[in-house]
């Protein structure tokens, strides 16, 4: 068996799991740190004003970022639902699952910084405009998977039938990438872009992709510390959580 794949299969083991989390959760959260605090610090006090919408545009280095995340974690979550149910590895569910509600987090800020930049720009909280009632849809979907998990005592049997859901929802995606390209959007059009060009200013670009990898870096360290919680947690009473062991990480790289 290839090194890589080997470490990957090992890793399915819920005490090489826990050794793992319980290590690079910490290194996500502290290389975290430094990136989000340069980006807000670049964001607040280094970007000059917007030319029409003055200073209310800096909301746009949450809402983005926020944006970018909601979708991101709900296709992961979806993913790891896949591997879970096609390979039944335990371990997936238990991330699957982590990714509910740190997804839902990232969909309400969306829509908590959307709302807050839409008054001054369109002189409303609210409009039932596609790309906002979409995203809705997405906080809601995240909830059903949260609540279906929580409703069945079974805890493989949860994290299979939310983890269905989850696969199904995310048909949801696509529709909300091209909402605003579809029908008629008071949503502003794709100024950013990872190919080709973007129309936002390049003085704005340098403190949105500190956010952005920020973001991902706190992200990848919450999963890691939430789904550590919920594996302990599965496996309570088992010997190797009773006698605090933990399965050697250096025989697990490849």
């Amino acid at each position: 068996m290839h090194p890589i794949v080997r470490w990957f299969h090992q890793l399915g083991s819920p005490p090489t799991f826990d050794r793992f989390a319980a290590r690079w959760s910490r290194v996500f959260y502290l290389a975290a740190v430094p990136v989000l605090l340069v980006g807000i610090w670049q964001a607040l006090a280094v970007v000059p004003a917007d030319s029409k919408q003055l200073d209310s545009f800096r909301i746009l280095y949450i809402h983005v970022p926020s944006a970018w995340m909601s979708l991101f974690v709900f296709a992961l979550m979806a993913l790891y639902a896949a591997i879970a149910l096609i390979w039944r590895i335990k371990t997936c569910e238990v991330l699957a699952m982590a990714c509910a509600p740190l997804g839902a987090g990232f969909t309400l800020i969306t829509l908590l910084t959307g709302s807050i930049w839409g008054k001054p720009t369109w002189g409303t909280w609210w409009d039932w405009d596609p790309r906002m009632t979409t995203e809705l849809i997405l906080l809601f979907l995240y909830l059903g998977v949260i609540g279906l998990y929580h409703a069945i005592e079974d805890r493989r049997s949860a994290a299979r039938a939310a983890g269905l859901l989850s696969i199904v929802g995310v048909s949801l995606l696509p529709v909300i990438r091209y909402s605003v390209e579809w029908w008629g959007s008071l949503h502003q059009g794709q100024t950013i872009r990872l190919f080709g060009e973007s129309t936002l200013d390049a003085s704005m670009a340098l403190p949105l992709w500190l956010m952005v990898i920020g973001t991902k870096l706190w992200f990848a360290g919450s999963l890691l510390a939430k789904a550590r919680a919920d594996n302990l947690l599965r496996e309570a009473g088992k010997a190797w959580v009773t006698a605090g062991t933990r399965a050697p990480l250096e025989d697990t790289r490849p």
